[in-house]
């Protein structure tokens, strides 16, 4: 697939390059795995040289010959003194920088940890000793979120605060997977789009993988997703085992219970008979996989809230993978492709309101998107988006079909809406109804 989209990350990283003439450059990169955060740096500097370090789970003096004999090819020059602990080869290379610019990229950063956890502590003393002297472009890029997070946000850390910038990549946006799908395949369907937003969400590595492999329309990427060697099976498993570690379990029990529509703290705790307020803590502020709901405008912080996992792979995945292992442990592929076609029309409905509603935040048109419904749970609006600049409030209704959707009961609901929030009296009313060919 060829590169699409990241313009904005891009001519940021060009800029920050041309700032560390001047000055040293810290940038850290960080977003989940498969998003494209070596691809990104790669593409920034094409045809510009630059060290790229990618810490594999060898032993440190291994990495730093491998560190080592890419300065030699890149710089054309050995390096001086100890090479077998990377203090020694970073301190060689920042250094250099002072005398010539260098563009340095370190690759799965966060896995120095289990090399060598003292490696933050040294780089933290020889950048801060070097960086006004020197003009290195430092980048940093790391899958393991949890760990980049520790790493930068955390005030008891050695490198707190030092980055100059924090990227963080995230899926494609609506815009762009029409432009993808279009290049493939120029006569889909908006069945075809929600379903590569629904299997993907967008994550660069799994769009390459279900296109370039043919699978260009709803059925071929059925098919592929579950089909009995299918790259997406152990997907979800294998990107979170890193996260989590030997406490996955109970991580993905609860993210199984959210995928699956048990999406309060209560229901969570009364299917599996214990607390779970640290667990979903983690996962909102440490993983940064699931996030809040709260219908809009609601003040309180802990009532009526729901959950939902913030990915739409990592969502399908254990709504229909990791609920029915047991299914593709028996090689029942055809079964597990049957269950997914009898619940697909529910599920992509649900998935059809965050594509509505990733359309309406890429427009940049609202101060305020969200929905809202009532402390017993009814009288749910999918969409409301409110812009306060212009004083308008728009309601929503996402259905698949066009013939499913009734402005007469979102208009009931969007004036019980409007009784319970008097700030709205001057504001233009719209309601609209989006379905499937709205896309």
């Amino acid at each position: 697939m060829i590169f699409f989209d990241r313009k904005y990350e891009i001519d940021k990283l060009l800029k920050i390059k041309q700032q560390a003439l001047l000055s040293s450059q810290f940038t850290v990169i960080t977003g989940r795995r498969r998003i494209g955060k070596t691809s990104l740096v790669m593409n920034a500097y094409n045809g510009e040289p630059f060290l790229y370090f990618f810490v594999s789970r060898s032993s440190e003096s291994e990495l730093c010959k491998e560190f080592a004999e890419e300065i030699r090819q890149k710089l054309n020059m050995p390096v001086l003194g100890n090479t077998d602990n990377f203090a020694d080869i970073f301190q060689f290379v920042v250094e250099v920088s002072k005398q010539q610019p260098i563009t340095l990229m370190i690759d799965e950063f966060q896995d120095f940890n289990r090399v060598n956890s003292a490696i933050f502590s040294k780089m933290q003393k020889i950048w801060d000793l070097n960086k006004n002297e020197s003009h290195i472009n430092l980048i940093v890029c790391g899958s393991v979120y949890s760990m980049m997070t520790k790493l930068f946000r955390d005030h008891k850390e050695s490198l707190y605060g030092r980055q100059t910038c924090l990227l963080k990549m995230e899926a494609f946006p609506p815009s762009v997977l029409k432009e993808i799908l279009s290049s493939y395949n120029p006569d889909y369907t908006n069945h075809d789009l929600l379903a590569l937003y629904l299997f993907t969400g967008g994550v660069p590595k799994y769009v390459e993988l279900l296109l370039d492999s043919g699978a260009t329309n709803f059925s071929k990427m059925l098919e592929a997703m579950v089909s009995k060697d299918s790259y997406f099976l152990f997907e979800g498993k294998n990107m979170l085992i890193d996260e989590f570690g030997r406490d996955y379990g109970r991580y993905f029990d609860i993210l199984k219970l959210i995928a699956n529509g048990n999406n309060t703290r209560n229901r969570i705790e009364n299917v599996l008979h214990c607390e779970v307020s640290g667990y979903l803590t983690r996962l909102e502020n440490d993983y940064g996989l699931i996030t809040k709901n709260r219908p809009m405008l609601q003040q309180s912080t802990t009532k009526n809230v729901h959950y939902s996992v913030c990915d739409n792979f990592l969502c399908f995945w254990f709504r229909f993978i990791y609920k029915y292992n047991s299914i593709i442990e028996a090689n029942a592929y055809g079964k597990l492709k049957d269950i997914l076609l009898r619940d697909y029309a529910v599920y992509s409905g649900l998935i059809l309101e965050r594509y509505f509603r990733s359309l309406l935040i890429e427009s940049q048109s609202y101060t305020q998107i969200g929905s809202w419904w009532n402390r017993k749970g009814e009288d749910e609006i999918d969409i409301i988006a409110i812009d306060d600049l212009g004083k308008k409030i728009e309601f929503y209704e996402v259905k698949r079909q066009k013939s499913e959707i009734n402005l007469s009961i979102l208009n009931e609901k969007s004036r019980h809406f409007l009784e319970s929030n008097g700030q709205f009296n001057d504001y233009e009313v719209v309601l609209r109804g989006l379905c499937i060919e709205d896309m």
